[in-house]
């Protein structure tokens, strides 16, 4: 018993000190983690800031700043593993057999990233173009992500179609051929004209030969706004040629209020 307690109190300094290490590595790879993690936020956000002050397409940026960022997430990952002792080789074998094993379960959304850098690298559409492919994918394009492309149809809305689906099939770019989007907005004095100013304004809208027509151009009257002066801000929006542009905005918003006079509806004065 006495040798026993004698061998406990010998070894006792040691397993001490291996205590402490364990600890430290622990409190370590939590540090590379934190720093890790921290610094793949602010490697992102120098993406995003660095294409904004620049006059590359801004479809790039939000798939750069995804693939920068999670690059140093992986690497602090691994860095994190190394530091508490565990085999990086082992566990980048490991991570690849189950990346095999993903990446046959979701052939599909890797089919998506591909198909995003595709469309980034040979660029059919660029961010503010508009374009008409299969399904929902028409109208603005605002983003092309890692995943999916946001589009911003006519009525306002957003629809979000996989990369796939937009790669695979065709696509019109009505941008490409000069075609420009304007806004003419009118202001009401009273609200209760809203309903009948609206269906004027469409008669107007689909009486002006520049207005282009279609699905994916088809004009849109909307209310913008209700000021709380009172009445309300209505909007038009129009796509037509790229040279029509200037004369089709100044004409709309002249004979909007024309229109608006007649059929009895009150136009804010200013």
């Amino acid at each position: 018993m006495d040798d026993l307690l004698t061998r406990i109190l010998h070894f006792q300094p040691s397993l001490m000190v291996t205590m402490a290490y364990d600890v430290l590595h622990m409190v370590i790879a939590v540090l590379i983690l934190a720093v890790g993690w921290w610094l793949s936020n602010k490697i992102g956000t120098l993406f995003a800031s660095a294409f904004a002050h620049t006059h590359a397409d801004p479809t790039l940026a939000p798939m750069l700043k995804a693939m920068g960022t999670w690059a140093v997430r992986v690497v602090a990952f691994i860095a994190a593993l190394s530091e508490v002792g565990i085999a990086t080789a082992s566990v980048l074998a490991v991570l690849g057999a189950a990346g095999l094993a993903i990446g046959l379960a979701l052939q599909g959304t890797l089919q998506n990233i591909a198909a995003g850098i595709m469309l980034l690298m040979l660029r059919p559409f660029r961010t503010g173009d508009v374009i008409e492919g299969s399904g929902a994918a028409a109208g603005i394009v605002r983003e092309v992500g890692l995943f999916t492309t946001r589009i911003e149809r006519s009525d306002g809305n957003a629809v979000f179609v996989p990369n796939s689906l937009i790669w695979s099939n065709p696509v019109i770019n009505y941008s490409s051929g000069g075609t420009q989007r304007i806004e003419v907005d009118v202001e009401l004095a009273q609200r209760k004209d809203v309903d009948a100013a609206i269906g004027e304004l469409k008669k107007l809208v689909a009486d002006e030969p520049r207005v282009l027509s279609g699905a994916t151009l088809a004009p849109v009257v909307t209310v913008a706004s209700y000021p709380k002066s009172g009445g309300a801000r209505l909007r038009i929006a129009a796509w037509v040629r790229s040279p029509d542009a200037p004369l089709a905005t100044d004409d709309l918003k002249s004979h909007a209020k024309e229109a608006l006079a007649q059929a009895g509806c009150a136009v804010a004065v200013g």
